[in-house]
């Protein structure tokens, strides 16, 4: 983890979003997919507290090498200041944190699953994916045209891609599970990723499940230290032998978990149901040590 003071290199809109990026060398060079990075924005009474924002690029190489680029939506006092801050001036960042996603270890069909700018890390990953020479599919949604993130570079990355709209005004109308069982049929992927909101991330991840597909998600948690102190963004998650369950860190066992460990019931806030076991041999799925809480 590394703290930096970073120039804005860049403030701009994406759509609807905000795209921030930042002159962050050593913060790209150790960035992986899922991660995030903390920013100190001002909240309130002369208060500074970090915020955490998904890394939605972090460019290693190239025109842009030793940038981070994070989009975030205006939803407080904090992500205002941020909206407003200009080119040149710095900010203060640590990163990155939290466990990235896996990737696969054959030559495989990829399908990644985003909602609205929930789906930003999607795109750092289908870059690392594509250099893996790994095939890459896409689902994006949101509840309107104008949510729906960057559907053009959606395009110029993945080899398919369905874009869905709840209110039909870009491609199909629905929700992106509707279109999930027609894109993981046609694709015949063989690992699911997923960002996006917490419902989504679940009836993909149970989906996944039914159809014995493995699936990582990157939850989405209120956090407010970022390095595992407070223990205010727990998840419950299920054990490996499916016999009890205990809590976790988003932001440090996460953000990306085995989707199926994750005991969606109790950490929703419904009536918790007996925690399902996992397939047997999911985590087999990723080149790096499987997610063991």
């Amino acid at each position: 983890m590394i703290r930096a003071r970073c120039e804005v290199l860049s403030n701009r809109m994406a759509g609807r979003y905000h795209s921030l990026t930042l002159v962050a060398p050593d913060i790209a060079e150790a960035a992986g997919p899922g991660q995030f990075v903390e920013i100190a924005v001002p909240s309130g009474r002369d208060i500074t507290l970090r915020r955490p924002f998904s890394i939605h690029q972090a460019s290693k190489r190239g025109g842009w090498a030793g940038t981070v680029e994070v989009v975030f939506d205006v939803h407080g006092q904090g992500t205002d200041w941020l909206a407003h801050i200009k080119a040149h001036e710095f900010v203060d960042v640590v990163g990155p944190i939290g466990r990235p996603f896996r990737y696969p270890k054959e030559q495989t069909s990829c399908l990644l699953v985003g909602g609205g700018y929930g789906a930003a890390p999607l795109y750092f990953l289908a870059e690392e994916l594509r250099a893996r020479n790994k095939d890459v599919n896409m689902i994006i949604g949101a509840r309107s045209h104008d949510r729906v993130f960057k559907p053009i570079e959606g395009k110029r990355l993945a080899s398919s891609i369905v874009m869905t709209t709840e209110d039909g005004s870009m491609g199909e109308a629905g929700r992106v599970t509707d279109v999930l069982p027609v894109m993981l049929s046609r694709t015949r992927a063989q690992v699911v990723y997923a960002c996006g909101p917490n419902a989504m991330l679940r009836a993909v991840a149970e989906y996944c499940l039914a159809q014995g597909v493995p699936c990582q998600v990157a939850v989405e948690e209120m956090m407010a230290c970022g390095i595992g102190v407070c223990w205010t963004c727990v998840v419950p998650v299920i054990a490996l032998d499916g016999q009890g369950w205990w809590n976790v860190r988003a932001c440090q066992e996460g953000p990306v978990f085995n989707g199926a460990r994750v005991w969606w019931d109790r950490w929703l806030g419904e009536t918790p149901s007996a925690p399902t076991t996992p397939a047997e041999g999911f985590p087999s799925v990723t080149e790096e040590a499987p997610v063991e809480a």
